[in-house]
């Protein structure tokens, strides 16, 4: 019983706890993988050694686990910014997305890195939208043969208008994917940050599901799933359809109830989802 989805969990959930220590939980609780926020490893994670990246990766296959990628990019180091009018800081900012490439890559095979980061996006310096997304499209152009070389797909987040102002919708996500024109620059689908799509959030998954390489799940609030009154199941049903063969990825928001809550309730209630529309 079930469908063909790979559950994974964002490791931030965990915080406070050991690396070996989370992915073992995570592993018994019935993922299969986990997807890490880089800022959780160091505060500067780019820096981070050949040696201490070998041992994440082997702590995550010893646990039985695979290696999702990365998501919350632009956490650490702070002070950076991709679409800044800035030259300077522009450089740097990018010269961080394209180490994070590389962390993405010694980490795992396969490895996708969700680029939202809202803060470190928006328009500032008296830029305006267009000229901010112009710099958004033309970092990601110049750092998609490097993350092609290494096997890592860069998938362009939507954020509502609340977050900010560059790439609201998965349609301006998929206008920039196809500007960039390469298998390493896709983009992804997240029932958190989808509120301002206007159509049905499945019609949307339809409508760009050829660019869609990756799934968060979380309810509306940023709590866990089965915690609010998000309709998973038209979401799920329409990735069954499509065949989606991704990752269906928890990236709650509220960590107050505990990893173990959190973990736990949302799979058990997902997989319910799933039972259902099996049933049906």
């Amino acid at each position: 019983m079930g469908l063909p989805f790979r559950h994974s969990i964002c490791n931030e959930v965990y915080q406070g706890w050991d690396f070996d220590k989370a992915c073992r939980h995570i592993r018994e609780t019935g993922y299969q993988g986990i997807e890490i926020a880089p800022f959780t490893l160091s505060e500067d994670p780019v820096t981070i050694p050949a040696a201490e990246r070998k041992q994440y990766s082997d702590i995550i296959a010893g646990e039985g686990l695979l290696f999702v990628g990365l998501h919350w990019l632009m956490v650490a180091p702070k002070g950076l910014h991709v679409t800044t009018p800035d030259a300077d800081l522009r450089a740097r900012s990018w010269a961080h997305i394209r180490g994070l490439v590389d962390l993405c890559a010694d980490m795992g095979p396969n490895g996708v890195m969700v680029f939202g980061s809202p803060l470190q996006r928006g328009t500032v310096g008296g830029s305006t939208r267009e000229e901010a997304t112009k710099r958004y499209a033309d970092g990601l152009a110049e750092v998609a043969p490097h993350a092609e070389e290494r096997g890592v797909r860069i998938l362009v987040e939507a954020l509502p208008a609340n977050q900010t102002n560059v790439v609201g919708s998965l349609a301006e996500a998929v206008e920039i994917v196809r500007q960039v024109n390469s298998p390493a620059i896709q983009t992804m689908f997240d029932t958190h940050n989808a509120v301002d799509e206007t159509e049905p959030h499945q019609d949307v998954i339809e409508r760009f599901f050829p660019y869609i390489q990756h799934v968060h799940v979380n309810e509306t609030d940023g709590g866990h799933c089965g915690t609010g009154d998000y309709d998973f199941a038209p979401v799920l049903a329409t990735l069954r359809r499509l065949n989606y063969q991704g990752w269906i990825s928890l990236e709650a928001f509220d960590f107050s109830p505990g990893p173990e809550r959190i973990s736990a309730e949302s799979l058990r209630y997902l997989n319910s989802v799933i039972e259902d529309l099996e049933s049906a």
